[in-house]
């Protein structure tokens, strides 16, 4: 299986922005049929979800035609091999946010080497707003209208205030777990959001922690890591260790994305 570098990833990130903001169009396109159907794991799945799939799956495959794809709606059917590089993708994470209506779901896309996601973009397509990063290399937020975009605007995350914690939390899956560990934060403000996004927005210094101590799916937060990474950030496991992606469930057990490293530390007790 071949291997991408950051230098190799660099060459590929338009091609990819482009490939994201047509998974937008075929969203928006496909928003109207309102044909929803409930999966095996009971999550919910639309039209939207597999038309925005299939572009992606379509566009992969010519623009980097030697990578494996393992994409959420395709997943049984696909396992990673160890080592090299592969795709990550979820055509639209947040589905219940979309399906109530709400602008906080996103396309998720990103490209794993060696365990870890080095490149990632995320698109929120009711939003216009793209944000995208590349590990060692930096991350920025962009602003699109149809296919064109605006100029690239560099992000980074935030020094952990003294005396002001926020703290991204799930509006759909906050569990007894995570409730319990932001307990020992008692002045942080919490703010609920669905999808990728929170990790976005720690990405870019609008919040200081998104932590999920519950399992959360592969291509769920690859590309936020990749995003966070690059901004100046750090995703650990409550070890302390990097979260390891491509198991045989292909779930991370659990996680806390920081945006100032610094506070990234493990949980004891």
């Amino acid at each position: 299986m071949p291997t991408f570098d950051s230098a190799a990833c660099a060459d590929l990130m338009d091609g990819l922005t482009t490939l994201s903001i047509a998974a937008a169009a075929a969203i928006r396109r496909a928003q109207e049929e309102g044909r929803v159907r409930t999966k095996a794991d009971g999550s919910p799945v639309t039209a939207a979800d597999e038309a925005a799939e299939a572009v992606i799956c379509e566009g992969l495959a010519r623009i980097a035609p030697a990578l494996p794809i393992i994409s959420e709606e395709q997943a049984e059917h696909q396992k990673p091999a160890e080592g090299g590089s592969y795709f990550l993708v979820d055509p639209l994470d947040g589905t219940r946010e979309f399906v109530a209506g709400r602008d906080e779901y996103t396309v998720n896309i990103a490209l794993v080497t060696d365990g870890a996601p080095i490149l990632g973009i995320i698109t929120a397509p009711a939003r216009n707003l793209i944000w995208r990063g590349i590990v060692g290399r930096g991350a920025e937020r962009l602003e699109f209208s149809g296919s064109k975009t605006s100029a690239p605007h560099h992000i980074h995350t935030r020094l952990r205030p003294a005396d002001e914690l926020i703290v991204m939390v799930s509006r759909s899956h906050l569990e007894a777990r995570t409730r319990a560990y932001l307990d020992g934060f008692p002045q942080a403000k919490l703010v609920q959001c669905g999808s990728s996004v929170k990790l976005c927005y720690v990405a870019e210094g609008g919040a200081d922690l998104y932590v999920r101590l519950a399992p959360t799916h592969d291509w769920d937060i690859a590309a936020g890591q990749a995003i966070l990474a690059a901004a100046g950030g750090r995703m650990i496991a409550p070890n302390g260790a990097p979260p390891v992606y491509g198991t045989s469930d292909l779930l991370v057990p659990a996680f806390l994305a920081w945006g100032d490293p610094k506070s990234a530390s493990p949980i004891t007790g």
